[in-house]
């Protein structure tokens, strides 16, 4: 008889795995491309159509549609022994029904920089990989030991979308990264003060005018999720609002890359 070998995700639900952990599908971009970074990629038989890091990473990975409309059939299809998840990226309701299924889910949860140590062992620990953990978790580390200097901290506002470009004016909305976010807590530790200053807002909206009175010292436009580009950063200029554009990736992909992006946004910010 196959040992099942208990262990919990992030959100502290039981993960009930069969034996190593040699099929794994992947609901979330950021985790197949953690699960490359740690030479797993041969045992991913499941990707969604977003999981594009990197490029041809997973030439043989069926894709089972997106993060928020997964195929479930295909992804019961395809027997893995371990379908990855995000409490963010992944809806609950899918979450579900693959454990319905009786498939064991691995949901991950990381809301902070803080969060991530303990998020990248535990989903090592499921996969047998642990040394590939701590030493990701070393260089991250370090990463933010040569990062951190005291001296004041620059005031930032971070876009993630905005409603009507067409349109423009005072009016229109702008979203911005808020404080509740992992994105906001990487940007505090590498130098910047995350505004609006609501510590519990995750992507408050307000209206353009509302940007400028923040006075931040730069905002910054990410590629992602909506792709802000030079026309948007030459808008904000002209407004009065020192803008720059940043890879998207560096704020909401946590993982392999969070190492350098610490060290760019670090660099951005001094």
């Amino acid at each position: 008889m196959t040992a099942i070998a208990p262990r919990r995700d992030d959100l502290g639900e039981e993960v009930l795995i069969a034996g190593e952990v040699q099929r794994i599908v992947s609901l979330v971009p950021n985790l197949s491309e953690l699960l490359w970074s740690w030479g797993l990629a041969d045992r991913v038989v499941g990707v969604t159509q977003w999981c594009v890091a990197p490029p041809d990473g997973f030439p043989h990975a069926h894709r089972v549609r997106g993060t928020k409309n997964p195929d479930h059939a295909a992804i019961v299809a395809l027997a893995p022994d371990l379908v990855i998840a995000n409490e963010e990226e992944n809806r609950q309701l899918d979450v579900e029904r693959l454990r319905t299924a009786g498939l064991a889910v691995h949901v991950t949860r990381v809301r902070t920089l803080a969060d991530l140590p303990g998020s990248l062992h535990r989903l090592a620990g499921a996969l047998g990989v642990d040394d590939a953990a701590s030493r990701l978790v070393a260089a991250i580390e370090q990463a933010l030991a040569t990062c951190e200097q005291p001296g004041r901290r620059r005031r930032v506002a971070c876009a993630v979308w905005r409603d009507d470009p067409e349109a423009g004016g005072e009016e229109e909305g702008w979203w911005l990264l808020g404080r509740a976010t992992y994105a906001a807590s990487l940007l505090e530790r590498v130098g910047a003060e995350v505004l609006p200053t609501d510590p519990t807002g995750r992507y408050p909206r307000g209206s353009f005018a509302e940007l400028r009175a923040l006075q931040p010292d730069v905002v910054l436009l990410p590629d992602e999720p909506y792709a802000f580009g030079p026309t948007d950063a030459e808008e904000l200029d002209e407004a009065g609002l020192p803008a720059v554009l940043v890879d998207g990736m560096d704020l909401w992909w946590w993982g392999p890359r969070t190492p350098g992006a610490i060290t760019r946004l670090g660099r951005l910010l001094r």
